[in-house]
C-alpha cells in the first residue's frame, strides 16, 4: 500500500537535532563577527543568513523561516556596530520568503539552491540598504557589481553548507 501526498508540503519536512538547530546559527554567528576580523574578504558572506535560509528551506514552514530570520538578525545586529533591526528585518523577509519557497518548489536539486541562495541573498543586500537609507537615513556606500558578486559568493558557500547540513537531518 502505498502512501499518497497531496501537497509539497506533506510530501517532506525535514527534522534536525535540537542541538544542530541552536548549535549551527550560533556558530555562524560566532564565524561572522570573528573572520572578517582577521581575514576581511570573509565580510563578503552571510554565513547565517545562508543558515536561516538552509533551515527555512527544509522545515517549508512560514512562522518558523520568519521568527528563525528575526532572530538570526537580530543576533547579528547586536554583534555589529549598526542600530539592531536592520539585519533583523532583512532577514525576516527572506527567511519567510524561503519558508514559503520551500513549499512550493523542490529544494532537494542543487540548482535550484544555487538559484535560490544567489537571488536571496541578492534581495537580502537590497533589503538591508533599503532599510539603512531609507528608514533610518544612514549613509551607506553601495556597488550593485559588489552586491551581485557577494550574491555569487553566497550561492557557492551556500551550495557546499547546504550539503554538509543535510547531512545532519534525522531521518525516518
Amino acid at each position: 500500500m502505498s502512501l499518497m501526498v497531496n501537497s509539497r508540503y506533506e510530501a517532506e519536512v525535514r527534522r534536525y537535532p535540537l542541538a544542530v538547530m541552536v548549535l549551527v546559527p550560533l556558530i555562524a554567528l560566532a564565524l561572522q563577527a570573528y573572520l572578517p576580523l582577521r581575514i576581511p574578504q570573509c565580510a563578503l558572506v552571510d554565513l547565517p543568513l545562508l543558515v536561516a535560509v538552509y533551515f527555512s528551506l527544509s522545515r517549508q514552514n512560514r512562522v518558523f523561516g520568519t521568527l528563525l530570520g528575526a532572530l538570526i538578525g537580530m543576533a547579528q545586529d547586536a554583534l555589529t556596530h549598526f542600530p539592531i533591526g536592520i539585519n533583523g528585518v532583512a532577514k525576516t523577509v527572506i527567511c519567510y520568503l524561503a519558508g514559503s519557497i520551500g513549499i512550493r518548489i523542490d529544494v532537494e536539486n542543487p540548482l535550484t539552491r544555487v538559484v535560490l541562495c544567489f537571488f536571496l541573498s541578492l534581495l537580502s543586500s537590497v533589503l538591508y540598504i533599503f532599510v539603512a537609507r531609507q528608514v533610518l537615513a544612514l549613509t551607506l556606500s553601495w556597488a550593485w557589481y559588489i552586491e551581485l558578486f557577494k550574491a555569487f559568493l553566497n550561492a557557492i558557500v551556500g551550495f557546499v553548507l547546504f550539503a554538509m547540513l543535510d547531512r545532519t537531518q534525522i531521518l525516518d
